[in-house]
């Protein structure tokens, strides 16, 4: 059984299929989403494994594993592959596997032609809770994370949840940290209220993408509301950022997400926002879906502080998602000092839940 979460944008609206075996369903929502379509190209990794069919003519395009291939050279060949393909306008890209796949395969479709229609077929938690829904697209730079993009919505998004019974830990863990974003974020929808550990997978994913969904409706360009998914990010990114160049670090998105709500938290008590309890609460959502909260050793906070700068939410200033006594909301106008000194106690307060 799956479940249909639509994703409201007017012209631009599209549907969310969640459930096991929703990949088989690649055929008629291309028909439907994409009836000009007469040939098709999939993009995908050579470890993803999973077969799709989009009932036209196709063929398959691999990118390189890992974080090292959303870059604007792998862009750049992807959209020649389009090319020597015969890929015109009014067909369509295919993306078969996680985050990576989804960002990078989007960001080629959304500039091949000035715009050619995609379908996220997605096979990791992180790109079935988040990254295949909402039209965000991108590479990196050495200077951030996503940095280059476009909004570029698909034709449609198809979240099977039966191919997470492959995923090793570490990726259900890069997962787990989006889904534990969702929780704290305090959204309700028509599906229930926010995901919890002990719910089936398909219907954490399904909850997931319905405030993604609602979010996405409310501001497809991230003016405001949707900044709020980025709540944990602004260190996250900023780690994985200075990661880039060192072969040594091993952190995945999802586990610099989980330290990521922790710093929120800590932040906002900082800045009198929350009390202990509400920083307590947030150890107990992440720690629920095994994840670990200290800051990674190594990373000096005048470092962090420099990625936080070129975060895409900042205008000019230091901008976090933090909790209040409203809720999780955009704050602006943060003193660096702030972050430097709650960046300094997660260090000394390693190992600890202070």
């Amino acid at each position: 059984m799956t479940t249909v979460v639509p994703v409201a944008l007017a012209d631009r609206s599209y549907d969310v299929v969640v459930g096991d075996g929703a990949r088989h369903e690649l055929a008629r929502v291309v028909g439907e989403s994409v009836p000009s379509a007469r040939r098709a190209v999939v993009v995908t990794q050579e470890g993803i494994g999973v077969e799709v069919d989009p009932g036209l003519p196709f063929e398959v395009v691999t990118v390189p594993d890992g974080e090292s291939a959303k870059s604007l050279p792998q862009l750049e060949g992807l959209c020649r592959r389009f090319a020597r393909s015969g890929l015109s306008r009014a067909d369509v890209v295919v993306a078969v596997g996680g985050g990576v796949v989804t960002d990078l395969a989007g960001f080629a479709a959304a500039s091949f032609h000035r715009g050619t229609a995609y379908v996220n077929v997605a096979t990791s938690l992180l790109a079935q809770v988040d990254a295949a829904i909402g039209g965000k697209t991108g590479v990196n730079i050495p200077e951030g994370k996503n940095l280059v993009g476009s909004f570029w919505q698909p034709a449609a998004v198809l979240c099977d949840t039966a191919t997470l019974a492959t995923l090793p830990p570490r990726e259900w863990a890069s997962g787990r940290g989006e889904v534990a974003k969702y929780a704290l974020l305090g959204i309700d929808t028509d599906l229930g209220g926010a995901p919890t550990a002990d719910l089936p997978i398909g219907e954490q994913v399904a909850r997931c993408a319905a405030i993604k969904a609602a979010v996405v409706a409310a501001d497809e360009r991230e003016g405001d509301r949707r900044m709020l998914l980025n709540y944990g990010h602004t260190l996250a990114h900023a780690l994985e950022a200075a990661s880039f160049d060192d072969d040594d670090a091993d952190l995945r998105h999802g586990e610099a997400v989980a330290v990521g709500l922790v710093f929120a938290a800590l932040l906002a008590r900082r800045l009198g926002r929350i009390d202990d309890a509400r920083v307590a609460h947030h150890r107990r959502v992440v720690g629920a879906f095994d994840l670990a909260t200290d800051l990674p050793v190594g990373h000096e906070p005048g470092d962090l502080l420099a990625f936080m700068g070129r975060d895409k939410k900042a205008h000019g200033d230091l901008t976090f998602v933090l909790d209040g006594p409203s809720g999780v909301e955009v704050v602006r106008g943060i003193d660096p000092a702030d972050v430097v000194a709650t960046l300094a106690d997660m260090e000394s307060n390693r190992g600890s839940a202070s």
